[in-house]
């Protein structure tokens, strides 16, 4: 071949990507010039925005001082502020008028024939003039008021010819970016083009699922795409998070518009042990009483607002006798939105798999409170069989063969991989509501690796903390063969991949208005109890259980007694208890030992008819707990050991007058969230009882900075963005799953 036939040769070679390449950079350059009268726009939109902001600092700045110096007409000093503030390269003059339009006082740059009394007219108004200055300025008025009384207006003028030079450099830097962008975009995509495309992909798809194509190793130039992919796609999800915190406000109407939105009305399943309404048998017929959980209480409102069916033990006496046939019953009584589907157990199988490995097992295994678990293997094999009986049901419910499952808490550990056996396709998240222990103390538990199998066959698990999901990850890599992605807190074990995701929970916030007033509360409790009104009223609400540090606080409430006997006969505590799991030993102990440190306390520190603890060990309803909630000038929170805590948020969302002080323990959830709280150590006896202390004293001003800052987080972060953010996850997971179909694999690891 000579050399014309080489050159004839190689220029048939280039049509092809020629004729790609020349419209491509033609079309930019068109792009680009069509877009300069924008970025001009733009430029200057920005730019008087931000002189606005700018004048409205500097107007604000002088406004005190200048008022001031107005009123004694010391022209002297007031000019010598004006020419002080124009020493700014940008802000080019100053003129102060009076309420009747006259300038009274001006800088020399400021032209003495404008018209002032147009922009007097128009005070906090902006103005882009270029006549009579002799080039372009902002103009911004500022009124001055003295005791709310108008004074005049001062005049703001900045220098925005540097606009227009900014605008001419970014024209000239748009332009050259486009050329850039077109010549690199033809490049790739003639590089693209001689690639074996399919080839590419496949091993891409299969790289990202198991690390190794099926037909030999991965080509190594598409490994080092494989982190940046994955790292890129967790990045874009934290930002949709963050910008969705920052710019919704989450209510009922809007899961049910993320429902629409991300779920297209996909049938949604709840699994629990405790169930959102108890039917029993009282003196009127059958009443209706709705239990002392955190998880209801975050539940509940989520399934008023979806419709969907929850699946819980109905431990009622009067349970069987409201439901239908198929063990439905419609809920809340009297304005029904969702479907109750009640399991029913045996009372060894309750003893089993409820009392003992439960809550005899995994609750003391999983919070740090001193007990030690006790597991059995016949409490083992009931919580087996009470795990695949609430399999079936999630099956016999789904009316679909994907529908979305969300398994609540520990007594479940074994659900989620039953119902990937049922329900290959179902979208399953499993919320743990308790914390997760490191791996030395999960080596407790002798059925370790068959509870961590059973939870990673979940598409999504859920922790309050991210202390808490690095625990469960941790726990996984060290006792099961499974490939632990730390950079997307992902679980990838014989084909199913898990993702480990905090969700720190809340509750529902009040709708304002609806309560009596906390005047009202504070008379209607002190009154019952039989405490003069002017006390100082301290409060705890919990169930009666270990975990929350009841005695510590009972110590701590002595000890500040101690410390500070002009609080005794002016100070009372209410610990409101509700019964809990009184058929464990370690729980009738417990009541017993409450029972009998009140007595002491009441008996050292009695005057008269005045005892300092009031303890009721009773079941109260929502809104009793919220007459104490309003009624109280301290709530302490001291558990030894919590996963979230919604006490503590319940009792900021009741103080609707901005007054009230809650002392946390720094081993809650709720503590990484609501810094403006007490924090406190509940072992460190001495340290809660000053701050007790502290809270009784605290002037009003601090107690009302501090509730409206907490009351601010939990309105905003309340129940409805929760279970937002647990959907929303779940749909991206399940719009993945569908490309992975279409793509004959599944991106799920990304």
């Amino acid at each position: 071949m000579n050399a014309i036939d080489k050159i004839m040769s190689g220029f048939q070679g280039l049509k092809i990507p020629l004729r790609f390449v020349l419209p491509l950079i033609l079309s930019l350059a068109v792009l680009a010039y069509l877009m300069m009268p924008l970025v001009d726009k733009l430029t200057l939109h920005w730019t008087i925005r931000d002189l606005d902001m700018r004048s409205e600092i500097i107007a604000r700045t002088m406004e005190e001082p200048l008022s001031e110096l107005v009123k004694q007409g010391n022209r002297g000093k007031v000019l010598a502020i004006f020419n002080r503030a124009i020493r700014d390269e940008r802000l080019f003059a100053i003129a102060y008028c009076d309420k009747e339009g006259d300038i009274i006082y001006r800088t020399n740059t400021f032209p003495v024939d404008l018209d002032c009394e147009k922009f007097v007219k128009e005070p906090g108004k902006s103005h882009t003039i270029r006549d009579l200055f002799k080039k372009p300025v902002h103009l911004k008025t500022y009124p001055l008021t003295v005791e709310d009384q108008p004074l005049g207006t001062l005049i703001l003028v900045h220098d925005i010819s540097y606009a227009e030079r900014r605008s001419a450099d970014t024209r000239k830097y748009l332009f050259f970016l486009f050329l850039i962008i077109g010549l690199i975009v033809s490049a790739v995509t003639i590089v693209v083009a001689h690639l074996s495309w399919r080839k590419w992909t496949h091993g891409v798809r299969t790289f990202l699922l198991r690390g190794k194509s099926r037909e030999g190793p991965v080509p190594a130039e598409i490994k080092p795409l494989v982190a940046d992919l994955r790292n890129l796609l967790r990045s874009l999800d934290e930002d949709r998070r963050l910008t969705d915190d920052l710019t919704v406000t989450w209510n009922p109407q809007k899961l049910r518009e993320l429902l629409r939105k991300y779920m297209r009305g996909e049938q949604i399943l709840v699994v629990s042990n405790r169930e959102p309404y108890i039917h029993v048998k009282g003196e009127a017929g059958i009443e209706v009483s709705r239990p002392a959980s955190g998880l209801v209480t975050a539940i509940e409102p989520i399934m008023r607002a979806c419709s969907g069916t929850w699946i819980a033990h109905g431990s009622g006496a009067a349970d069987r006798d409201v439901v239908d046939a198929h063990d439905h019953v419609q809920v809340p009584p009297g304005k029904e939105q969702y479907t109750l589907r009640r399991i029913w157990l045996t009372a060894a199988e309750e003893q089993g798999y409820y009392y003992g490995f439960s809550n005899e097992g995994l609750w003391p295994l999983c919070h740090i409170a001193h007990i030690r678990p006790v597991f059995r293997s016949e409490d083992w094999e009931c919580y087996i069989t009470v795990n695949r009986r609430f399999a079936e049901a999630v099956a016999e419910e789904a009316k679909t063969e994907d529908p979305l499952v969300l398994v609540q808490d520990y007594h479940f550990a074994l659900l989620p991989e039953m119902l990937r056996e049922l329900l290959p396709r179902a979208t399953i998240i499993t919320f743990w509501h308790i914390p997760w222990p490191n791996p030395e103390a999960f080596n407790i538990c002798p059925w370790k690796e068959e509870v961590l199998a059973g939870l990673l066959g979940s598409t999504i698990v859920g922790f309050h903390t991210r202390f808490h999901c690095r625990n469960f990850l941790s726990t996984v890599d060290r006792y099961l063969e499974a490939r632990i992605e730390q950079e997307t807190s992902t679980i990838m074990r014989q084909g199913q991949l898990t993702l480990v995701e905090s969700y720190p929970i809340s509750i529902q916030w009040p709708t304002e208005g609806n309560w009596p007033s906390v005047e009202e509360c504070r008379k209607e409790i002190c009154s019952f109890l039989d405490i003069p009104y002017d006390s100082f009223i301290g409060l705890g609400v919990d169930r009666l259980d270990y975990t929350k540090g009841i005695p510590e606080r009972l110590r701590a409430v002595e000890r500040m007694l101690e410390l500070y006997p002009e609080m005794v006969g002016r100070f009372y505590f209410i610990q409101i208890a509700a019964p809990s799991r009184s058929t464990l030993q370690d729980y009738r102990n417990l009541e017993g030992y409450v029972r009998d440190m009140v007595k002491d306390i009441n008996a050292r520190f009695q005057k008269g008819s005045y005892v300092p603890v009031i303890l009721r060990i009773a079941h109260h309803e929502p809104e009793e707990i919220n007459k104490y909630y309003r009624a109280a000038d301290v709530c302490l929170v001291t558990s030894l050991h919590d996963g979230m805590n919604l006490v503590a948020k319940e009792y900021i969302a009741a103080r609707d007058d901005e007054q009230g002080v809650l002392l946390l323990s720094q081993f809650t959830g709720a503590a990484h969230e609501l810094h403006e709280a007490l924090i406190v150590n509940p072992y460190h006896i001495e340290q809660t009882a000053e701050m007790l202390y502290r809270a009784l004293t605290m002037p009003e001003n601090e107690r009302r900075d501090r509730m409206r800052s907490m009351r601010a987080l939990v309105k905003d972060f309340n129940v409805y963005r929760w279970a937002g953010r647990l959907l929303i996850d779940a749909a991206r997971v399940r719009q993945r799953e569908r490309l992975s179909i279409r793509l004959g694999g599944t991106f799920r690891g990304l």
